[in-house]
C-alpha cells in the first residue's frame, strides 16, 4: 500500500478524467440539475446499487464451494464489504487481496491463495457478463446505427483479454501438472530460494479455480453474476429517471460496461474522476448533454460510495482488524 509511481499515475489520470468530465460544464448548473432531481428515485437507486454486494457475496459462496464447502453467508458478505471499502479508501485494487485476507481471518480453513484465486474467477465472470450485456445494448435498435470505432475497439480488446485469461485459467485447472512442471523448471533455475514457497502459493491458487470443473457450480455462478449486473444496471436506470434523462433501458447495460473499462485504469481511491468520465462518455453516445451526464456520474458515484464504505469500515472494526493487518496480507504465506 506504499505510494509509488502507480499512485502518482492514478492521481494524474483521475485529475485528467475529472477535467474531461467538467470541461464545458458549469458546477452551478450541475448543482441545479441534482437539486431538482427526484430524491425518492435516488434513494431507490442507492438501495439497488448497494444490493449488488450481497449478491456478490452469494456468488462467492458458490465459487469457494469446491475448496471450502458451503461457507456461511455472513462472513462472505462482511469480507466483501471490507474489500470494497478498502478499494474505496486505499485504491489500487487493494480491496481484492484485502477481501481474501479478511476471509482467511474469518474462516481460517480457507487459504488466502484459494480465496484470492476465487476472486480472480469472480472478476472473469464479471468481465464476461458485462461484455455480453454490452453486446445486447450495442445491437439494440435504440442505439445509434453507426457504431463508434473506439467502442468497437474497446469491446474487441476486452474480449481478447478475457479469452486469454480464461485460457490461462483453463490450463491451470485441466493441465496443472504441466503448469507445475513449467514453474519448477523456471523457478528452480532462476529463483531457487523461493521455489518451495512459490510452489505452495501456486498450488493454493490452482485449488481456488476448481469451480471451473463443475458445470452445476458454473451455472450457479453465472446466474448470480447476471443477476448482479442486471441489478446494477437497474440502479443506473433509476438514476437516469431521477434526473429525468430520456434514454432507453438498454443504455444502462452499455454504460456500466463503459464505466467498468474506465475504472480498470489506475486512479485515485474510489475511482473518482475515471467513473465520472466513463459516465460522460457513455451517456454522450445517447445524446445526453455534458451537464446531465456529469450530474449523473457525480450523483450516482457519491450515493453508491457512501453506504458500502461505511458498512465495510464497520465490519473491519467488528472483526478487530486494522489497515495495517490488511497491509501485512499483501504478501501472505500459503496458509
Amino acid at each position: 500500500m506504499k505510494f509509488g509511481w502507480r499512485g502518482a499515475l492514478g492521481i494524474a489520470l483521475s485529475a485528467f478524467a475529472l477535467w474531461y468530465t467538467l470541461r464545458g460544464t458549469d458546477l452551478q448548473q450541475i448543482w441545479n440539475v441534482l437539486s431538482h432531481s427526484s430524491i425518492p428515485l435516488w434513494i431507490a437507486c442507492t438501495i439497488m446499487a448497494t444490493a449488488i454486494f450481497p449478491l456478490r457475496a452469494r456468488r462467492w459462496q458458490a465459487l469457494l464451494a469446491p475448496v471450502a464447502g458451503r461457507l456461511p453467508f455472513r462472513p462472505l458478505w462482511q469480507t466483501t464489504a471490507i474489500g470494497m471499502m478498502v478499494s474505496n479508501v486505499v485504491g489500487g485494487r487493494a480491496g481484492e487481496p484485502a477481501r481474501a485476507f479478511a476471509l482467511n481471518r474469518a474462516e481460517p480453513k480457507v487459504k488466502f491463495t484459494a480465496a484470492f484465486a476465487s476472486v480472480a474467477v469472480d472478476r472473469l465472470f464479471d468481465g464476461t457478463v458485462v461484455l455480453l450485456l454490452m453486446l445486447a445494448a450495442f445491437f439494440d435498435p435504440a442505439f445509434q446505427a453507426e457504431k463508434p470505432k473506439w467502442l468497437v475497439a474497446a469491446m474487441t480488446g476486452t474480449a481478447l483479454f478475457l479469452a486469454a485469461v480464461l485460457i490461462a485459467m483453463a490450463l491451470m485447472v485441466y493441465a496443472p501438472s504441466r503448469i507445475f512442471a513449467l514453474y519448477d523448471a523456471i523457478i528452480s533455475r532462476t529463483l531457487p530460494r523461493f521455489a518451495a514457497s512459490g510452489r505452495a502459493l501456486l498450488e493454493g491458487f490452482v485449488s481456488g479455480l476448481h469451480v471451473l470443473r463443475d458445470p452445476r457450480l458454473l451455472a450457479e455462478v453465472f446466474f448470480w453474476t447476471v443477476l448482479h449486473w442486471l441489478c446494477n444496471a437497474f440502479a443506473f436506470w433509476l438514476g437516469f429517471k431521477a434526473l429525468g434523462l430520456n434514454v432507453p433501458l438498454s443504455s444502462a447495460l452499455l454504460l456500466q460496461g463503459v464505466i467498468a473499462v474506465a475504472v480498470a485504469v489506475p486512479s485515485t481511491p474510489g475511482f473518482f474522476g475515471v467513473f465520472e468520465a466513463g459516465a460522460k462518455l457513455g451517456l454522450g453516445l445517447y445524446g445526453v448533454s455534458a451537464t446531465d451526464a456529469a450530474s449523473f456520474g457525480l450523483g450516482f458515484h457519491v450515493l453508491s460510495y457512501i453506504p458500502i464504505t461505511v458498512m465495510g469500515a464497520m465490519y473491519l472494526s467488528r472483526m478487530h482488524l486494522h489497515f495495517r493487518d490488511l497491509k501485512s496480507g499483501d504478501q501472505p504465506t500459503a496458509a
